[in-house]
């Protein structure tokens, strides 16, 4: 969880209308938005949490036009251990599995998993 991953996100302010508005519920994460130079591109610096947190923010926004950074995040971001899925779940206390597999892209063995240890504590 502590582990800082940093996502190359090309042509961040072209590809996001308003992205004023996803650069603060970006940051509202905790996670470090930074312009990589004078280019367009930016470096998103985020632990796994704060990145499943921008995943989930950016999908309860409904801004369609956004949909490409969780996309983006989900493409370089590494799997969860086990840990990591039941801390993930404990904050979402009443996550389905389809939920979790789909927040987290854990297979389904390792949902079933998780929800059931969590049932029993």
């Amino acid at each position: 969880m502590g582990d800082v991953l940093r996502i190359t996100l090309n042509s961040f302010v072209r590809k996001a209308p308003n992205s004023g508005a996803l650069k603060q519920l970006i940051k509202s994460t905790g996670a470090t938005l930074t312009r990589k130079g004078r280019s367009r591109n930016w470096h998103l610096l985020a632990d796994t949490q704060q990145l499943l947190l921008i995943i989930e923010l950016i999908h309860q926004s409904g801004e369609e036009n956004w949909f490409w950074v969780p996309k983006k995040i989900s493409e370089n971001k590494p799997h969860l251990s086990h840990e990591e899925l039941l801390e993930f779940a404990r904050l979402h206390a009443n996550i389905t599995v389809t939920q979790l597999m789909a927040a987290t892209d854990c297979k389904l063995l390792e949902a079933r998993k998780i929800i059931d240890e969590l049932e029993w504590l």
